[in-house]
């Protein structure tokens, strides 16, 4: 048996079988890695009056706050998907179940940015939740598993001259 020649054909049918879910996985992960340094992706996190490292504002006024954003569409509690507080940068970020995210002072309760957040959405399609649960165990798991075996005959391939060539 030719090992060469099975791990080339390995690594050439694999690569045709991963190429469209890992470009998917491969184009989100780039805009994840960038998520900090563009506001598009991901607001940038504002500063609140830091008094003390206890929040004074209470969450039914940052609630409150956030009403005068209908866009955000959080009126009451059951439309907050999360809450986010930065205790050391005086902020609390109220994230919606539209996707928008409403950052208020934790001292003042005053809205300090409204803004969507893509980034969440952009990590659904990296992971292939985005698609279904079935999508994401079904096809993007395994694609991740055979890009690990894509990765080793990869290695073995590019080493193998190397080690026939130091042999000699």
């Amino acid at each position: 048996m030719n090992w060469k020649r099975l791990l080339r054909q390995v690594h050439y049918w694999l690569s045709l079988v991963v190429f469209l879910p890992a470009g998917i996985m491969f184009a989100a992960g780039i805009f994840l890695m960038l998520k900090k340094e563009i506001d598009w992706i991901q607001p940038s996190t504002e500063r609140g009056a830091v008094s003390e490292q206890i929040p004074t504002a209470t969450y039914e006024q940052m609630i409150a706050a956030s009403r005068a954003y209908p866009e955000a569409g959080i009126s009451e509690w059951s439309d907050i998907d999360r809450i986010d507080l930065r205790v050391d940068k005086g902020v609390a970020k109220l994230r919606g179940h539209s996707g928008w995210e409403v950052q208020v002072d934790t001292s003042t309760a005053e809205v300090l940015n409204v803004a969507y957040r893509r980034s969440d959405l952009i990590e659904s399609i990296h992971d292939g939740s985005f698609f279904s649960d079935e999508v994401k165990l079904y096809l993007f798991l395994p694609t991740g598993v055979l890009l690990i075996i894509m990765w080793g005959t990869g290695i073995y391939l590019f080493l193998l001259p190397r080690m026939r060539k130091r042999k000699k």
